[in-house]
């Protein structure tokens, strides 16, 4: 279907080798291996091999050296074949690019090359039950002790915890005063370390990636697993959080083009009163109106990508792209339902499932509330409401 964004010659290469990675496994691969609890390990794999999982890492630790466009793409093709990966959200994007960005030598030589190629999985440890939203009033603390640092406090819808060779885990610095504010550090916890215990959480929503309270109980570290500066670790905190909005909107935009696709290509054979569905205004014109937004949320998506890729301030970008994209995505899903009409709730289609995956992204990784209250206050220039 004709779109707003124009691809460069090598992105449509690179869109083209996901598409033939996500086409060998398909929609139906994904849905069988999260109705039976599986993981997409052969998936990840080929991914991790082709240079995709890291084609925004730099290459001298073995990344493909592009940018965030090139993985916004990798995660949205997925998606647009029915295959939402919130792991390629949080590992490489989140986890890799603050490494990348703030991590020492030693961590990025430890963790980037195989964050890049799939053998090392990290999760992304900041949300916890009474902070909500805002990260200033944490309870997980960190604090100096001899030659390290010891952590301690939980955290909970922690995605793909057990998955991961490691936590990125926020933490308040208890020993570093700031009056205006609590100063917050990142460290690299491994999983393994004493100290560490995931609790799985149910949920509804319908993913490989299961959702995690994690409690760290007195946990020390060396002093290596520090990124960046004790009590300064706010900027290192948005240099994930962007590309992670960024690419939260490319799952919802992929999402609404598969949604679209399927709706198209039930309405083209479908036929009630000799003719197709689709000829019918009530059918065609609702599909109409869902690429048209999603559209535009995907010219949203690939604008804040470059914007970010380019060195410039791209959080109200990132954030509005965010916002467009998960309304659109669950809209053109709940037509594609729609079109279906009973078979849009069956599992042989494979919509309904999709629609808490569609769902979760009005609300994570930034609520749209949040999301209306940045733009309130730092585009519009409004009094802070929070």
């Amino acid at each position: 279907m004709q779109g707003l964004v124009v691809d460069t010659a090598e992105q449509r290469m690179l869109r083209e080798s996901v598409a033939q990675i996500a086409t060998k496994y398909g929609a139906e691969y994904f849905l069988e291996r999260t109705r039976t609890g599986g993981k997409l390990d052969e998936l990840w794999a080929d991914l991790g091999a082709a240079g995709m999982l890291g084609v925004h890492l730099p290459a001298v630790y073995g990344g493909g050296g592009a940018g965030l466009t090139e993985l916004e793409i990798v995660v949205e093709e997925l998606a647009a074949h029915g295959i939402p990966l919130l792991l390629t959200v949080i590992s490489p994007a989140i986890c890799g690019s603050i490494i990348a960005a703030h991590g020492s030598v030693e961590l990025a030589r430890m963790w980037l090359p195989g964050l890049a190629d799939g053998t090392l999985k990290m999760a992304f440890a900041l949300t916890e039950p009474d902070a909500g939203s805002n990260s200033h009033v944490l309870r997980t603390f960190a604090r100096a002790e001899g030659d390290g640092w010891i952590v301690s406090g939980g955290k909970c819808f922690i995605s793909a915890a057990d998955e991961a060779d490691a936590l990125l885990v926020v933490a308040r610095a208890i020993d570093v005063p700031d009056e205006r504010r609590n100063p917050l550090s990142l460290f690299v916890v491994p999983a393994e370390a004493k100290g560490v215990t995931l609790q799985p959480m149910t949920t509804a929503v319908v993913s490989p990636d299961h959702q995690f309270t994690v409690f760290l109980d007195e946990v020390h570290l060396a002093q290596s697993a520090l990124i960046g500066m004790h009590g300064r670790g706010l900027p290192q905190v948005f240099a994930g959080l962007n590309p992670e909005r960024i690419l939260a909107a490319a799952i919802s935009v992929g999402i609404g083009v598969y949604a679209i696709a399927k709706a198209v290509d039930y309405a083209k054979q479908r036929r009630v009163w000799s003719v197709p569905i689709g000829a019918h205004q009530g059918i065609s014109h609702p599909l109409a109106e869902s690429h048209i937004a999603v559209e535009l949320a995907r010219l949203a998506t690939r604008s804040a990508a470059q914007l970010y890729d380019s060195g410039h301030d791209a959080a109200a970008a990132a954030n509005m792209a965010k916002f467009a994209a998960a309304e659109a995505g669950l809209q053109a899903l709940d037509q594609s339902i729609q079109v279906h009409g009973g078979n849009g709730l069956t599992a042989e289609y494979g919509l309904a499932e999709m629609w808490f995956t569609a769902r979760l992204m009005r609300s994570a990784p930034v609520s749209r509330e949040m999301v209306l209250n940045y733009i309130g206050e730092h585009v519009l220039d409004l009094p802070t409401s929070y």
